[in-house]
C-alpha cells in the first residue's frame, strides 16, 4: 500500500525538530524508527502533511543514571540498545520482555519513545512503564514537562502527548534489591502483539505479607492499565491465584478476531499469576 503524499525534512537539532512540529500546526509528525507510524501511513490511517525525521538526534539516545538514583532512557534509544545496556539488567521485567518484542528488525529500529507515544493498547512497553511507575519527559517550543505514566495513556492510540511535543526521555525509579520483577505474555503469533501481557513487581515479605506490589496489564483493555485490585489483594494477604482473579476488575475487556472477551480475560488471569510467581522467585 502507498501512503498519501507528504513532505520530508530531517531535523538538525532538537530545537529544529520542535520548531518544525510547532510550525506544522498538528499536521506534522516526528519519525525515528518508523515501526509504528509507517504501517499506519501505508494504510492511510495516518496522513501527516510533513514528516520530521529525528532519527539522528544524538541527544535523545542512550541510558544514564541520574543524580537522584533514577535511570533515564533517551526517547530515541532502541530496544536492542536497551537490551545491551548493563544499567537496565537489574530490571527483571525488561530482561524478560525486550528479547521478545517484535523481531530483529523491530528491535533494531523501534524506539522506546516511539512505542510510548504510539500508545498501542497491545504494546508491551507501556505495561512495563506503568508497573515501574515511570515518568515521561516531553518537550515543545513552549517548554518541558514531566508526565507521570499513570496519567499518560488515555485510550486506544491516545495519550497526554500534544501534537507539537516530543518524548525526550523516560525516567525509571532506581532498581531496588528488595524487589523482584517479571514480564509474562501470550502473543498473537503473526503480529507479535500481546493478547494479554503482564508486568509484575513484588517486594520482599514482612511477616506473612508482601512488602510491595505493582501489576500492569496490556492487550486486554482500551489501553494498558494498573491492575489495582490485584495489587490490593496481594498486599492484603491473598494468594497469587486468588489475586489474579481480579486481573480484569473494572475493565471492558477487548474482543477481536484474535481472542474473544472470555478467552482474553482468562489469559490475563493466568499471566498475572505467572508473572507474580516469576517476580517472587527472583527475590529468593
Amino acid at each position: 500500500m502507498i501512503p498519501a503524499a507528504f513532505d520530508y525534512v530531517r531535523a538538525t537539532s532538537l530545537d529544529d525538530a520542535l520548531a518544525r512540529l510547532a510550525a506544522g500546526g498538528g499536521s506534522a509528525k516526528a519519525i525515528a524508527g518508523g515501526q509504528s507510524l509507517l504501517p499506519l501511513m501505508k494504510l492511510r490511517l495516518a496522513r501527516p502533511e510533513t514528516l520530521v525525521d529525528i532519527g539522528r538526534l544524538a541527544e535523545l539516545k542512550g541510558v544514564r543514571r541520574l543524580g537522584d538514583g533514577r535511570v533515564s532512557i533517551g526517547g530515541l534509544t532502541t530496544y536492542d540498545e536497551m537490551l545491551r545496556d548493563m544499567t537496565l539488567h537489574r530490571y527483571g521485567l525488561l530482561a524478560d520482555a525486550l528479547p521478545n518484542i517484535g523481531d530483529v528488525q523491530v528491535r533494531n529500529r523501534g524506539t522506546i519513545g516511539g512505542a510510548t507515544a504510539h500508545a498501542d493498547p497491545a504494546s508491551d512497553m507501556p505495561a512495563i512503564l506503568l508497573a515501574l511507575d515511570a515518568e515521561v519527559v516531553v518537550r515543545s517550543v513552549r517548554g518541558e514537562r514531566a508526565i507521570p505514566i499513570a496519567g499518560f495513556f488515555q485510550g486506544a492510540f491516545a495519550s497526554a502527548l500534544e501534537p507539537d511535543e516530543l518524548i525526550t526521555e523516560l525516567r525509571l525509579p532506581g532498581g531496588r534489591e528488595d524487589l523482584g520483577s517479571a514480564y509474562r505474555a501470550i502473543e498473537q503469533p503473526a503480529s507479535g502483539y500481546s493478547i494479554a501481557g503482564v508486568a509484575a513487581i513484588i517486594g520482599a515479605r514482612s511477616g506473612d505479607r508482601w512488602g510491595f506490589c505493582s501489576v500492569a496489564i496490556t492487550g486486554v483493555g482500551e489501553h494498558p492499565y494498573r491492575a489495582t485490585a490485584v495489587e490490593s489483594a496481594i498486599l492484603g494477604g491473598a494468594s497469587f491465584e486468588a489475586a489474579a482473579a481480579h486481573a480484569c476488575d473494572g475493565v471492558t475487556v477487548a474482543s477481536d478476531i484474535h481472542a474473544d472477551r472470555e478467552y482474553r480475560a482468562h489469559v490475563a488471569t493466568v499471566q498475572v499469576r505467572r508473572a507474580l510467581e516469576a517476580a517472587a522467585a527472583r527475590l529468593a
